[in-house]
């Protein structure tokens, strides 16, 4: 029998939410077959079996989120029950020297085979082994302290440590190290970590890695509180408690009629956390420019008839991407980055250009990976690409990884202009506004024409005003006149 633990997909994530299985209890399962979706914080992902066998239950529920590292699905591979681990068995007395022979005749037990597995996690051979840690209210077992009662002696079972099952017995939240003589001694003769000793200090080890990070992320102190977990392990409820962001009771939260309560979590909440952080880090600066595009929109019927496009969409919004993608080259800085670590700027000689894509999950970034390098057709079929596989709910973490400036067409909604948050790691985003006849005076003359507004959100830490003026009034001045994007190209 296997069990397969939700895996941390690359991303260094801490938790998924179980989307949509495509397996049941009793289907018959093979190596690298498609069983669950998986939805993070930045997409939603599909994962494959590491083993086969027959599925002998689901552990998790659609709509549940679930840590990393616990089990999600236990598979029936044929062998039965997993043989019981040599700690299992009573210790016996030290053998003799006369019986060194006749263990030596003994054949060793056969090495576990290694399982195939996803890349990026999986099992690795070898030993696992870690040095028990102390905690500062834990006394040495050898040495009580004076006036307590010896401490009770406690033989610590036989641990084998290497092989897939190497960290099976490494304590009851991941990333703890067991060492039962001292944990046992602790328990009979002193605090153990994670309790509150008589000084009144507390240890708060007996949280799992996303409750401390959501410590962190709240900055709340684990060593100020008790659990109220499972062997006094700290939930989430106890951090959120402290952090003063616990839910209202059940009865303050329940739905009044016409109110309807949403769950933020996966997209939406990365979104969510993401703008705050660019909005409170980066210092925004948006200027705005309307823009005469009447020759743009005669381009786009143009080029909609050219047989290169004949099996491509064609929007405005392929010239506009042109345009930003000139611009970029003319003036780099715009498609930078600020390293606050280092205190450096890091100028981007390539783009990979992100289009905002609002979806039923959330709002997406994905980008189009070297558009720099890109023939007019080819970023064309990159830009219908993109936009289909976001509305199919198919954006993929590697997608939306990497971008370096942002477009994003609020003229879809039928809305002329705003001031748009930066994408976290970029420096500039421009907002694509709705195209209207409006009346605009040429050669003195007022006469209807297509206008639209442009909206230029920029980090003033690295771009200054006159950089983002220039820019904005470079890509206006091309999607009034669309030659000029082949005379700066």
């Amino acid at each position: 029998m296997k069990q397969f633990k939700l895996p941390d997909v690359g991303e260094g994530l801490t938790e998924a939410e179980i989307v949509r299985w495509h397996v049941k209890a009793g289907d018959p399962v093979k190596v690298n077959q498609i069983i669950v979706e998986i939805e993070t914080a930045k997409a939603v992902v599909e994962l494959p079996c590491p083993f086969e066998g027959v599925v002998a239950a689901l552990m998790a529920d659609e709509g549940e989120t679930v840590d990393v590292g616990r089990p999600i699905i236990s598979v029936d591979d044929g062998t039965g029950t997993d043989p019981a681990p040599a700690s299992s068995a009573a210790p016996g007395p030290a053998p003799e020297r006369g019986q060194a022979l006749a263990e030596d005749m003994v054949p060793a037990p056969p090495k576990e085979e290694r399982q195939p597995v996803l890349v990026g996690y999986g099992v690795k051979m070898g030993a696992a082994k870690r040095r028990p840690r102390r905690s500062a209210s834990t006394p040495p077992a050898s040495t009580p302290p004076a006036g307590s009662p010896a401490p009770r002696s406690v033989q610590p079972p036989a641990r084998q440590d290497t092989g897939p099952g190497a960290r099976e017995d490494a304590g009851p939240f991941t990333g703890e190290s067991a060492a039962p003589s001292v944990r046992e001694g602790a328990r009979e003769n002193g605090p153990a970590a994670g309790a509150a000793p008589a000084s009144g200090g507390r240890v708060a080890t007996l949280a799992k890695p996303p409750v401390r990070k959501l410590a962190k992320d709240l900055g709340v102190d684990l060593t100020t509180l008790t659990g109220s977990g499972p062997q006094g392990s700290i939930t989430r409820d106890d951090v959120q408690s402290a952090a003063g962001a616990v839910p209202a009771p059940a009865a303050v939260r329940a739905v009044q009629a016409g109110e309807e309560r949403i769950p933020v979590k996966g997209v939406r909440r990365a979104t969510a956390q993401a703008m705050v952080a660019s909005a409170f880090t980066a210092p925004h600066v948006t200027e705005f420019l309307q823009v005469d595009v009447t020759e743009t929109m005669d381009a786009v019927g143009r080029l909609r008839r050219l047989p290169d496009f004949a099996e491509v969409k064609v929007s405005p919004l392929l010239l506009v991407a042109k345009a930003v993608l000139v611009a970029a080259r003319r003036y780099p800085m715009i498609n930078s980055a600020w390293d606050e670590v280092a205190q450096e700027i890091v100028v981007k000689h390539y783009v990979n250009l992100g289009i905002a894509a609002a979806t039923p999950r959330g709002l997406l970034v994905p980008n189009v990976k070297d558009a720099h390098a890109m023939s007019l057709p080819d970023l064309a079929r990159a830009l219908g690409a993109l936009a289909e596989t976001a509305r199919a709910g198919r954006t993929q973490p590697a997608d939306m990884a990497g971008g370096t400036i942002t477009i994003t067409n609020v003229g879809v909604f039928g809305v002329d202009a705003g001031t748009p948050i930066l994408n976290p790691g970029e420096s500039a985003i421009l907002a694509f506004g709705q195209v209207r006849d409006m009346p605009w005076v040429v050669d003195g003359q007022i006469v209807p024409r297509r206008v639209c507004t442009l909206a230029l959100s920029f980090d003033h830490r690295v771009v200054d005003g006159e950089l983002g003026s220039l820019f904005l009034r470079d890509v206006g001045a091309m999607l009034e006149d669309p030659l000029r994007m082949l005379a700066w190209n």
